[in-house]
């Protein structure tokens, strides 16, 4: 039985883009927010302005078009927020990739899907506006969170609703609308949704990494074909 990635690696021809992005003539600017970044101070983690001229600023010195990564990465930016923590254990293992750019960046889909289902998750560091989409591909099915969009990505949406492949169907959300984080999108497969409707955990506790990458494969598979 073929794995997520062989599948999607044999059907790249059939990917589109997520954003916008030319690869002859684009960077992208990989960021690292675990321990090791030491210029991440509290200072910036507590102001989301300040976060986000830290990241505009790292962006636009390297000359990049986006900023890019966190797959499997362990954070400390959650920190910033009660929403993840627990009292044994908080959650800090980042499960999907990010794309740092402006708000108002267009978000594509890459492929046929249809609304498996959305939700405004509005706490304070969450997901804010967000779309989830089911996809089938070379029988393959899973699921996709598009997480910190816009208020108005949401509009207009039902569930079992087709989205075709290359449309537009979100854009980036302002702080106030996508959980008060800079400028994002949080891009996340999930095989097994168990169940829930507009949301899935996108960090988890590092005890449990081993269960929640097995159900979140690495979405680079997909991002590959069109920012790389």
């Amino acid at each position: 039985m073929k794995t997520f990635e062989q599948i999607i690696s044999s059907n790249a021809a059939a990917i589109g883009k997520v954003v916008d992005f030319d690869p002859t003539r684009d960077k992208l600017l990989p960021l690292d927010f675990t321990s090791n970044n030491k210029e991440l101070t509290d200072e910036i983690l507590d102001d989301t302005d300040l976060f986000s001229s830290f990241i505009n600023q790292k962006i636009f010195a390297h000359g990049a078009r986006y900023g890019i990564g966190g797959y499997d990465e362990h954070r400390t930016i959650y920190s910033r927020s009660a929403h993840f923590d627990t009292e044994e254990e908080p959650r800090r293992l980042h499960l999907g990739v990010d794309i740092w750019g402006p708000a108002g960046t267009p978000v594509y889909n890459f492929h046929e899907a249809k609304v498996h289902s959305f939700a405004n998750n509005n706490n304070f560091g969450d997901y804010g506006a967000t779309i989830i989409l089911a996809y089938k591909i070379d029988g393959l099915t899973f699921n996709v969170l598009y997480g910190h969009l816009s208020a108005a990505s949401l509009q207009n949406l039902e569930p079992g609703q087709l989205i075709s492949a290359g449309s537009k169907f979100a854009e980036f959300g302002m702080k106030e609308e996508n959980g008060f984080w800079p400028p994002h999108l949080h891009f996340q497969v999930i095989q097994n949704m168990y169940g829930l409707k507009g949301d899935y955990q996108g960090v988890c506790k590092f005890s449990e990494r081993e269960k929640y990458l097995a159900n979140c494969p690495d979405p680079n598979v997909i991002l590959k074909s069109t920012v790389s």
